[in-house]
């Protein structure tokens, strides 16, 4: 039964919601599509029809972002993972999904303040100097309000709001086995991937309800940016800070879409647009751990050309590996090296999905090659970047997740630097901290540093090996080693000849049938049917039965064969 795929009646009300929600915004064919029909007839409780005709004159991406803005948390949070996965959307929807924001009315302050007695020890007013009762904002997840400590220092408040836990669970829940489902009955949705989107929405949304998490995160990012001491991010006061709220100073400073406020105070935009591409290089390339959320919300300009960087609910981590397969890529877009772009592409996506590997590096260097004699400062390496994960989606071929959340912050933060600086070119930036890095890599200490490495590798490889083919001939000897062949059309080969033989059998037994049911015409005596031996006449109506069945289904195989001959 689906309902029972569908997991625990506990789940089933806010199942009815959802449906109601995807099939007032105009997708009940892919609920059905879906297997949820009986589902969907129960869900009619749900639906509100007065915008019925409103929402119908709107484009599907249009849609779509509304229909997860009214689903709540976990699926705005889906929709803002998909805003960087253009390796999966076209840009109508990248374009509706990067609209997407939790913002919500505020929970009164009486309704949070027994989960702030819990976390705080006490009243809000009692902890701080000064705590403002009206949020500075409110999201899906947590507001912010606020506060003085005891000794005068200005800082926030960030409180998850109450009961939101449970929600996510249960959107997390039924996302997951309807992923599976959606794979399972849906073969075009594979390249997509749900079941892997919704493990990657679940890693976040568990990062982003631990606020003590988003601190660690915070720390760890202020402590890299160290050399940059005119980037900011806010101090954590770990006293006051738990799983459910957490404290930190106040910035305050112009908003990074307020242009006009920096040119009333007297910013140096180029400067801002300079400091703000070498931080964000050096979380990425140097570090591996970087902001990946940088939207204008989330920035400020401080005095003294100084920029802030809060909210580090979400992160990106990328491996050491990864860091190195990023600069070759960078590089190759810059210095219009086509095979090295489409090497680090190959290498990120294999041959998952069967796609034609030489035509798709054939695409990535004509992509490339067109740049070649470009000047480097003409060179938008966003808009490259963006280009490239385009080509990978009419391949059907997914970016690493790790890499899709990081181009999207990268070329983010390229549009906030041509905001500030309409000049501002990544690419002269980033070549000379790029070069750098090879440089880096390739000097002696690092060299020899890797060799030791993997000369340390090899020889705990080689000093485990009598182990594992003493373990080896051992398990043979009790019979417990299995080779296995997987050969690509083997199972359609069996079930060719499967079909054969019941179609022999059959072809056995209607001839068995007429010869038997021929002698027992000349037998003289026993029961008659339309004057004629009643089992004789029964074996040839059998044998006329059967033999209509082998000739339909010699036909049918001939039709198919036809069909897969005009298909390929």
């Amino acid at each position: 039964m689906l309902i029972e795929t569908l997991g625990a009646a506990r789940d089933m009300g806010r199942l009815n919601q959802i449906l109601g929600v995807l099939i007032r915004h105009g997708f009940g064919d892919s609920v059905r599509r879906l297997g949820l029909t009986e589902r969907l007839e129960r869900a009619g409780h749900a639906l509100k029809w007065d915008h019925a005709t409103d929402l119908a004159r709107l484009e599907p991406p249009v849609q779509l972002r509304l229909a997860i803005e009214e689903l709540g948390p976990t699926f705005v949070k889906l929709g803002q993972i998909l805003a960087g996965r253009a390796d999966l959307f076209g840009p109508e929807y990248i374009a509706e999904f990067e609209k997407l924001h939790s913002h919500v009315p505020a929970v009164p302050l009486d309704s949070l303040r027994t989960q702030l007695r819990e976390d705080l020890g006490g009243e809000p007013e009692d902890v701080f100097a000064r705590f403002d009762p009206e949020p500075l904002a409110a999201a899906s997840i947590a507001q912010v309000h606020r506060a003085r400590l005891k000794d005068g220092t200005e800082v926030v408040v960030k409180i998850r709001r109450p009961g939101i836990t449970d929600t996510i669970e249960a959107d997390l829940r039924l996302l997951g086995r309807i992923a599976a489902v959606a794979e399972a009955e849906l073969p075009s949705l594979k390249p997509y991937r749900p079941q892997h989107l919704v493990r990657e929405l679940a890693r976040s949304l568990k990062r982003e309800l631990d606020l003590a998490s988003e601190c660690r995160s915070a720390e760890r990012i202020a402590a890299n940016l160290v050399p940059l001491p005119w980037i900011v991010v806010p101090k954590v006061h770990w006293q006051h800070t738990t799983e459910r709220v957490n404290v930190q100073d106040f910035v305050g400073g112009v908003a990074g879409n307020d242009l006009a406020g920096l040119d009333l105070n007297g910013f140096d935009r180029k400067l801002l647009a300079q400091r703000g591409s070498q931080a964000v290089l050096k979380m990425i390339v140097q570090d591996g751990f970087f902001h990946a959320d940088p939207h204008p919300g989330n920035v400020f300009y401080l005095e003294g050309n100084r920029i802030a960087f809060i909210d580090f609910g979400m992160v990106g981590r990328l491996s050491q590996r990864r860091r190195e397969e990023l600069l070759n890529l960078l590089l190759g877009l810059i210095e219009r090296s086509p095979q090295t772009v489409a090497d680090v592409l190959l290498d990120w996506t294999g041959d998952e999905h069967g796609v034609n590997l030489a035509l798709l590096e054939t695409e990535i260097e004509v992509f490339v090659d067109q740049y070649h004699g470009t000047p480097l400062a003409q060179l938008n390496l966003g808009q490259m970047l963006a280009d490239v994960t385009t080509i990978l989606r009419e391949h059907h071929l997914g970016l690493p997740s790790d890499m899709a959340l990081l181009i999207k912050a990268f070329i983010t933060l390229e549009g906030m630097g041509r905001r500030l600086d309409p000049e501002f070119h990544m690419t002269t930036e980033a070549l000379p901290q790029l070069r750098q890095l090879v440089r880096a890599r390739y000097q002696p200490k690092v060299v020899a540093t890797r060799a030791w490495q993997t000369l340390r590798r090899t020889l705990a490889v080689a000093e485990q090996l009598p182990h594992d083919v003493s373990r080896l001939l051992r398990n043979a000897r009790r019979g417990r080693v299995h080779v296995g062949i997987e050969l690509a059309h083997l199972k359609r080969v069996g079930d060719q000849i499967d079909r054969a033989a019941n179609r022999l059998t059959m072809a056995l037994v209607i001839a068995a049938l007429i010869i038997g049911s021929s002698i027992v015409m000349t037998v003289k005596g026993g029961p008659t049917l339309f004057g004629l031996p009643a089992f004789g006449f029964i074996g040839f109506a059998g044998a006329f039965i059967g033999g209509l069945w082998l000739v339909r289904a010699i036909w049918r195989s001939s039709k198919g064969r036809d069909v897969g001959d005009d298909g390929a």
